[in-house]
């Protein structure tokens, strides 16, 4: 009789604190993760799961400082005194923010990259490359920059290099924040394949439904530091606060007949279609090199006053591309952008920052300051506005994001979505004409991202908003337009209800129609609109 196998991962009794923060991020958590299992890891923002995935792969201590006690085993083997090198041998982190893991020039370099360090031979590494490119669907990419790949695939390369290391254990923090739906599930199923063939997958992911989809074995959620949940999807349902993360529609609309909570339902504005457009975009089409090929091919596009434009599409699609021409952040090779009537060419972006304030997918891309506080003053200091302007506008805005008490915090010691929230808030602040937010709910609790959104259209001040998502509902329940690229083209401009009635179109784009999507249709007859769900609760029997 053989001895039986450690476990992959045990965490026993483990709590860590911060040197820069108070409180306890995680305390007394205590999990199993066994061979072939999918676990995820649910929570609201800054409930302490990429903490705990810290603990795991070893960035803390070595990268994070703070006070830890409790134990990790990985494979029976206690991690303290094992090295990161030694640790990624077992364990492949996908971390929230791609910028951050990507350092090589090109797709291939970056996914041979973790192989190289191992010192493998490049005739040996190149088909575990290709295999872990193919698996995600982006060998097309390999020769690609990967400055020039849009967010959503610098995801799927990132990926790809973890994948390539083959490692016993999967840790994925937020794998799918920033892919289309189509891809989403798609890496979803590769995440079962995997677990299927013996690896342990531990997804830590706000677009819960979608890993529902995939039969975890095991969900926990997180609240406050502690598991307050360990068990199987079916009770997950009625053990959590419905209003915290994104279950299914039809369990919160059941959830919120029962036990009603106050939710947010936005009164989207009238647009007068007459008006002079704040934002034009004219036959634009750009490419990045003169020997590349073209991204944007001929878009025409419109911005009034009184729009909410949710602006879709796949990964690699065009849509940031297209936002950063409004900015004057890139300039059409040919074609033209007008700014309130003035051609971009002829403006600078700081001209452009008075008109337009922009929200950049990466928070690493737009954080530098020594406290939130210094943060959110930066841009209305600049634009010149009065010290008590200045303390008005950041107050609002960070009330809106709902962080007050991490004004004197330092930025980059915040959490993902806390990150992404402040650099959201940076903006509010300076008060623009026209928002424009790209993924402004990557790394969002459920809450949090209604809660935000609902104040930014109820709150006076901004003449047009733009974002772009790859989130059906969050364009279903606050856009009163959406416009989809397909290939660097615009296929769809119209109503949410115009565009997304046709099911067939919207997999061809691949946009995935969602739980709340199906339901609003169903109850279309009774309610003449587009919901959340807790608001159609009071619609169903």
């Amino acid at each position: 009789m053989t001895d039986l196998q450690p476990l992959p991962l045990v965490v026993k009794d483990l709590s860590f604190q911060y040197h820069t923060r108070n409180t306890l991020a995680i305390e007394g958590i205590n999990m199993i993760l066994e061979p072939g299992q999918v676990m995820l890891l649910a929570g609201s923002s800054g409930s302490g799961k990429t903490t705990l995935m810290r603990c795991i792969n070893g960035l803390i201590p070595h990268s994070y400082n703070g006070d830890m006690s409790g134990e990790v085993f990985v494979h029976g083997q206690s991690v303290k005194g094992m090295g990161l090198a030694q640790i990624s041998t077992h364990i492949g982190t996908l971390l929230q923010d791609p910028e951050r893991q990507i350092l090589g020039t090109y797709v291939l370099n970056e996914v041979c990259f973790g192989l190289e360090s191992l010192g493998m031979k490049h005739k040996e590494m190149l088909p575990i490359a290709h295999k872990a490119l193919e698996r995600l669907h982006i060998l097309h990419l390999k020769d690609k920059e990967t400055f020039l790949t849009s967010g959503g695939e610098k995801q799927k390369v990132a990926l790809a290099g973890v994948l390539a290391m083959e490692p016993s254990i999967l840790l994925l923090d937020e794998p799918l924040a920033s892919l289309d739906p189509a891809s989403a599930h798609e890496a979803l199923l590769t995440f079962r394949e995997l677990a299927d063939e013996g690896l342990s997958v531990m997804i830590v992911e706000h677009r819960v439904e979608d890993v529902l989809a995939i039969n975890p074995e095991k969900v926990l959620y997180m609240d406050d530091g502690k598991i307050v949940y360990d068990g199987d999807a079916e009770g997950l349902m009625d053990a959590v606060d419905y209003s915290r993360i994104k279950l299914p529609a039809p369990a919160v609309a059941r959830r919120a007949k029962q036990f009603p909570v106050p939710h947010f339902q936005p009164t989207v504005p009238d647009v007068d279609p007459l008006s002079e457009p704040l934002v034009s975009f004219q036959d634009v089409r750009f490419q990045y090199k003169k020997d590349s090929p073209e991204v944007l091919h001929g878009i025409n596009l419109d911005i009034r006053a009184g729009e909410v434009i949710a602006i879709l599409g796949h990964n690699g699609s065009g849509k940031t591309t297209t936002v950063k021409h409004a900015l004057g952040l890139l300039k059409p090779t040919s074609g033209r952008v007008l700014l309130e009537g003035a051609d971009t060419k002829n403006s600078t972006v700081a001209k452009a920052a008075k008109t337009i304030g922009y929200v950049f997918q990466s928070p690493s891309q737009m954080l530098f300051a020594a406290t939130v506080r210094e943060e959110l003053a930066y841009g209305p200091k600049n634009l010149k506005f009065s010290t008590q302007e200045v303390e008005e506008n950041v107050n609002w805005a960070i009330e809106t994001v709902n962080l007050e008490e991490e004004l004197p915090t330092p930025p980059l010691a915040l959490s993902f979505g806390q990150q992404k929230r402040v650099s959201i808030a940076s903006v509010l602040s300076m008060k623009s004409r026209v928002l424009m937010m790209d993924e402004p709910t990557a790394g969002q609790d459920y809450w949090n991202y209604q809660s935000f959104m609902s104040t930014i259209l109820q709150t006076p001040g901004f003449d047009a908003i733009v974002f772009i998502t790859h989130d059906l509902d969050l364009a279903l329940i606050f856009a009163n337009r959406v416009v989809v690229l397909y290939a660097g083209e615009v296929v769809a401009d119209g109503h949410p209800q115009e565009i997304f009635k046709d099911e067939q179109k919207l997999k061809k784009w691949r946009l995935m129609p969602t739980s709340l999507l199906k339901l609003n249709q169903q109850l279309w007859p009774k309610t003449g609109q587009y919901l959340s769900a807790e608001a159609l609760s009071q619609f169903i029997s």
